[in-house]
């Protein structure tokens, strides 16, 4: 195989060709570190690429096959982390320059369950300053690999690119607001935000402690599903870690969706979409629906100021995070974080508590309403792949939150999973996605309901130009 026709491959096939011999890991890791060499420079979707690390892995994932010890699902595949997450003895600066030169001395717990389970390391991918919602200025933004001037999503903009661009199999992400929905949509990839507290966050820089969730992106709902059967489960040092077992992922039949009942609110999902967004949506509810799932009209929350809410919710839980940088070394922070951390220091503790409430009515609120379906669809956001000029340009009009992140923060605050997989693309052959949500702890069902659509559709398959 050639490094392209391996690049494309999906995270379970080279698990399995792998596993077969066919393909060795450092055969694998070799071909992504050319292919890396080769494309990373316009792409700048790493933040540090761990050659000589990976290939020190590949070697021994190599050496333990050869002896019939093959450590787990990912042996020898090559992943990367995105940099808010500890790795042992690499710079982890979660895209700030307060901790440009941050070395952690231990993985994070996701970092070392994905090492145990015989990952490759291939390096730490770029990130909006820590998680927030733009790039510190002195950060070479990545690059959209499907049109430069295309938006990456937030903060996750780098596992985005990389997942995308066949510069890995596999990446993490987080999700605050929206930020491994947004750039899962934006960059053609499926990206798994799991019920909050499925995956530790220990070791993993905090934006906003009770918002912020971990998961995977990869080219597949089953990578998606592979690799959180590998990160989620309980963790003695995260405390707030769910106990739940955790199940295979990776069983159930996902070639039809017979007796699943999929919850439809036409209203929520199409009014204030752009028009190629709800005609993609309304395509994957048909194929759904072919599948063999049972529509069911439904009504939605209403989320207009919860959304607005979002954002002084989130600066006073950013606020305690950088308690020990800020404002002492506010020199060193961008001027969109900056101003979420002052918002952070003046709200009052009363301000806090009603926004405490009103998440409390919403998360019942949507808890009800999946009481009465399986699964929940919607778009993962209303516009279809804008440029990077037009989200700057909104980002100055009123209402800009309450419009962009209505189908992501909700979520987020309610703690409820969700799916973001590519379900079109535009007149100019830029992505399209549609996202699923589901009951807490219900991954398995957006797995399985993914699986049986990306079975059915070849919107997944498609790659951008690059080569």
């Amino acid at each position: 195989m050639t490094d392209d026709e391996i690049a494309w491959l999906d995270l379970s096939t080279v698990a399995r060709l792998i596993r077969e011999r066919v393909l060795s890991a450092e055969q694998v890791t070799q071909a992504q570190l050319r292919r890396i060499d080769r494309l990373d420079p316009k792409l700048h979707a790493y933040a540090r690429v761990t050659s000589e690390l990976a290939l020190s892995q590949a070697r021994a994932a190599d050496q333990r096959q050869a002896q019939g010890q093959a450590l787990g699902p990912l042996h020898g595949v090559p992943i990367a982390i995105k940099d808010l997450c500890w790795t042992a003895g690499i710079t982890t600066a979660a895209g700030t320059q307060i901790y440009k030169d941050f070395v952690p001395d231990q993985d994070a717990t996701v970092v070392k369950r994905l090492r145990d389970a015989g990952a490759v390391l291939l390096g730490k991918l770029q990130m909006t300053e820590s998680a927030f919602s733009v790039h510190h200025p002195l950060t070479v933004v990545p690059v959209n690999p499907w049109q430069a001037s295309a938006w990456t999503g937030t903060s996750s903009s780098g596992s985005g690119v990389a997942t995308a661009a066949g510069l890995c199999f596999g990446s993490l992400g987080t999700d605050t607001g929206g930020s491994i929905r947004f750039p899962s949509a934006a960059c053609g990839v499926t990206g798994l935000k799991p019920t909050w507290g499925r995956v530790s966050r220990y070791g993993v820089f905090e934006l906003a402690a009770s918002l912020d969730h971990v998961g995977p992106m990869c080219r597949t709902a089953l990578d998606c599903g592979l690799m959180l059967g590998v990160l989620a489960g309980a963790d003695p040092l995260d405390p707030t870690a769910l106990q739940a077992p955790v199940p295979d992922y990776s069983t159930g039949n996902k070639a039809s969706l017979a007796g699943l009942r999929i919850g439809w609110d036409a209203a929520y999902a199409l009014n204030d979409v752009e028009p190629e967004v709800a005609q993609a949506v309304k395509q994957t509810l048909a194929v759904l629906e072919k599948l063999g799932a049972q529509i069911v009209p439904l009504t939605m929350p209403e989320v207009g100021e919860l959304v607005e809410n979002w954002v002084p919710h989130c600066a006073i839980e950013a606020a305690v995070a950088h308690t020990n940088t800020f404002p002492s070394r506010r020199t060193e922070y961008g001027p969109m974080l900056a101003g979420l951390l002052d918002i952070g220091n003046k709200l009052s503790a009363t301000d806090y508590q009603r926004i405490l409430l009103q998440r409390a009515t919403h998360t019942g609120q949507l808890n009800a309403v999946l009481m009465q379906v399986d699964l929940i669809l919607m778009p993962a956001m209303p516009l279809a792949a804008p440029s990077t000029e037009r989200i700057a340009n909104m980002r100055k009009e009123p209402g800009h939150r309450r419009r962009l992140s209505r189908y992501t923060a909700p979520t987020d605050l309610s703690g409820h999973p969700t799916l973001t997989f590519p379900a079109g693309e535009t007149a100019a052959g830029l992505p399209v996605a549609a996202q699923l949500v589901s009951g807490h702890l219900n991954e398995g069902l957006l797995v399985r309901a993914g699986a049986a659509f990306q079975a059915a559709t070849q919107w997944h398959l498609h790659r951008p130009p690059i080569e």
